[in-house]
């Protein structure tokens, strides 16, 4: 029988010592480093991360917040291995999220990654999700899991990344932070958390606000979490929460090549002329309702409900690739689903065995309207046969998804795991024109197309000594076209919907191995390949409107790897490396009549990426710091591979003191972004029309935070 190896993970410190085992003490005199942190992303069932046939990584609480805005994902996932984490610095779009490739060509939100907080998704059916929902300073931790496994949350190709929030403590605590930082930068946070009898609660509220890097990039943002846990009764908890914010931030745009490298604080060209922003709300409320029937069999019912308002003002018209009065585009959403899932585990022909079987279904729908615009100020004309009537689009976008999913594990010795699990999904994409004017300019662009697949995954751990793990996956990946990649058939200003774009389809395959290389090192390698048929790409981008279309074949290969290890005198080190090779597998000419040739790698993908970390604490002080390193090789910004963005490295410094005075916190740190004042490209717009790729990255920058706690 395989020996049992106790390993201190905070799970097992916080168990033990409830229950009178290990002693705290006496979990310091024999304290390994805690490095395989329980997740529930994987399986859905919390299980030790070391003993599952899943690439997947979590970011803790401290470095969610210590020295950090708190404002970007890609503020923490820069850490993880086979994540490319870009801030663009520009707070009226999303940060830049992909992983192994997957998802780098998204022009707006993230797609081809699957994003949720406390099993509440926050992609919308047709693949398009928005990270930005969530506020970072009400998180305690981050799981990223990539790989095959992920297709069992459905319609996308790359990972999952899910956001966990923060449990409530014993006794109430009150909060409060405030930042200072370059560029006018000011964010203040106020929480309070609790218990009362059987509910549980955490409310928490912040603003933020920045004057830019760049000319014409300010923004502000105030955000709210409230997060209610009822314990009905030993057997059944309720949970509820709301995430709401209301944001508003200019645009400033791409630039040249010229600009970028010789004026970065430059607005793009029109972005002042047409007061290019965005004005944003979004309210979401879910709830949790877990049900345990025996220790064997449980259910878990997660509906939610929400609102979401989008204007954006855009710089190009359809009728030129620069002018001055610009567009327009407002969305009203309306979206709601619920996940439904049954949990049993037991013995089966004397195997020890755990299963999930669930259904999900997700709706949205979007009132779309785009006017032209005077100067960042929209047109209102009622008038529909106005040949100069301002309006180019009104119509409402439906997308559906109806999934039914099973995963299970199966221990066939004491050293092999078999994992598998099936995911069928069928999603629904409805477009009703509401903008007919019996002319041939503007008919009727009514129309709907489905999409169903099946997603079968199965992979193997091998245990092959207390201190190494083995393991390889296969599964199939599924990829439909969202709402943005469906709107128009060309760039045409008469362009019908582009409802004969495929579903991009893959094969994966992925071994891994997971090691203790002593009792405070671990590291874990993963390699992979993929590839694809049908990769959604840019067919034509013209006049500020992109089509899409189906390349051929695509492939993407590479390695994983990471390290982390504790020192004596509390010094810890941390690495992650990321090697993709991801490239065009056959050729493909697109409506402009370009050829994008096989070999030529996919844009927005990074060949290397590097990560390190030396972090060391002075506990008599209360003092904590950490010198951070990162570099990224160069990364094309078309098909074509016509221009890059060079590689660059960058180095950055946090550090604090930490003080607690009978029931008072208190907290004081600083940051110090890119210290050596590296000129660098943080992002790039893919395939844009108008050849302005290039999003500069911050100089040298800093940031102050203070924070006081009090618990009662």
């Amino acid at each position: 029988m395989r020996a049992f190896v106790f390993r201190l993970t905070p799970v097992c410190l916080a168990v033990s010592s409830a229950f009178g085992g290990l002693s705290l003490a006496e979990a310091e005199e024999e304290k390994v480093l805690t490095l395989s942190p329980v997740v529930v992303t994987a399986t859905r069932q919390a299980q030790n991360s070391f003993d599952l046939p899943v690439a997947i990584d979590v970011v803790e609480q401290h470095n969610i917040r210590d020295g950090q805005l708190q404002m970007q994902l890609s503020e923490s996932l820069v850490r993880v291995p086979g994540i490319t984490a870009q801030n663009r610095n520009n707070q009226a779009q999303d940060p830049q999220i992909s992983t192994r490739g997957f998802g780098s060509r998204s022009a707006f939100g993230v797609r081809g990654v699957r994003v949720y907080v406390d099993g509440i998704p926050l992609t919308m059916p047709d693949g398009q999700g928005q990270p930005g929902v969530v506020d970072l300073s009400a998180i305690k931790s981050i799981e990223v899991m990539r790989g095959p496994f992920s297709s069992l949350y459905g319609n996308s190709s790359g990972g999952v990344i899910q956001m966990l929030t923060r449990d409530a403590p014993q006794s109430p605590e009150v909060d409060g932070t405030v930042m200072f930082g370059s560029y006018g930068t000011k964010r203040q946070i106020l929480e309070t958390s609790g218990q009362s009898e059987n509910i549980e609660y955490m409310l928490n509220v912040s603003n933020f606000e920045t004057d830019g890097y760049r000319d014409h990039n300010s923004g502000q943002k105030q955000q709210a979490t409230a997060k209610f846990k009822f314990n009905i009764s030993d057997d059944t908890k309720l949970t509820a929460l709301v995430n709401w914010f209301e944001q508003e931030a200019q645009d400033p745009l791409g630039l040249s090549r010229a600009t970028a490298f010789s004026t970065p604080k430059a607005a793009g060209v029109g972005s002042i002329a047409s007061n290019t922003r965005v004005y944003r709300t979004h309210t979401q409320v879910g709830f949790n309702l877990q049900h345990a029937f025996n220790e064997n069999n449980s259910i878990s019912f997660i509906p939610y409900v929400g609102t979401r308002q989008n204007e954006q003002f855009l710089a190009l018209p359809p009728a030129a690739p620069i002018n001055a009065n610009g567009r327009a585009s407002e969305i009203s959403r309306e979206f709601w689903g619920a996940d439904l899932r049954w949990d049993n585990k037991g013995i089966v022909l004397s195997k020890p065995y755990n299963v999930s079987v669930g259904l999900t279904y997700g709706k949205m729908n979007d009132d779309r309207v785009d006017t032209n615009a005077d100067n960042g100020i929209a047109r209102n004309n009622n008038v529909l046969n106005n040949a100069n009537f301002g309006l180019n689009r009104r119509e409402e976008n439906i997308s559906r998804n109806f999934d039914q999913y099973i995963q299970g594990r199966l221990s066939l010795t004491d050293s092999l795991d078999i994992h598998a699990g099936a995911r069928h999904t069928k999603v629904n994409l409805k477009i009703k024109d509401d903008f007919i004017t019996g002319n041939s300019a503007n008919g009727n662009n009514s129309g709907a197309v489905e999409y169903q697949k099946t997603t079968p995954v199965i992979g193997a751990v091998w245990k092959a000594t207390d201190s190494i793990n083995l393991y390889a996956n296969f599964g199939k990946g599924f990829e439909t076209p969202t709402f943005i990649e469906s709107s128009f058939a060309t760039s045409a200003a008469n362009s019908t919907p582009n409802l004969g774009l495929k579903p991009s389809e893959s094969n994966n395959y992925e071994l891994g191995v997971k090691a203790y290389l002593n009792s405070t090192t671990r590291a874990n390698m993963t390699l992979y390949h993929v590839s694809t048929d049908d990769e959604i790409i840019v067919q034509d981008n013209i006049a500020g409107r992109a089509s899409y279309t189906n390349a051929n074949k695509t492939k993407r290969k590479g390695v994983e790897f990471s390290i982390q290890s504790e020192f004596e005198n509390n010094i810890t080190l941390y690495g992650a490396y990321t090697l993709l090779d991801a490239k065009f597998d056959s050729d493909f000419t697109n409506r402009l009549n370009t050829t994008i040739r096989s070999g030529n790698t996919i844009p927005g993908t990074y060949r290397s990426q590097l990560y390190g970390e030396v972090a060391w604490r002075y506990q008599p002080l209360g003092f904590f710091s950490a010198l951070e390193g990162r570099y990224n090789s160069k990364v094309y910004v078309d098909d074509v591979n016509s221009d890059s963005a060079p590689s660059y490295t960058i180095f950055n410094l946090r550090a604090g003191f930490e003080q607690k005075l009978k029931n008072w916190r208190f907290k004081e740190y600083v940051r110090v972004e890119n210290m050596f004042d590296k000129d660098y490209i943080g992002s790039v717009r893919i395939n844009d029309g108008n050849l302005r790729f290039f999003e500069p990255a911050t100089n040298r920058n800093y940031l102050v935070g203070l924070s006081a706690g009090y618990a009662f």
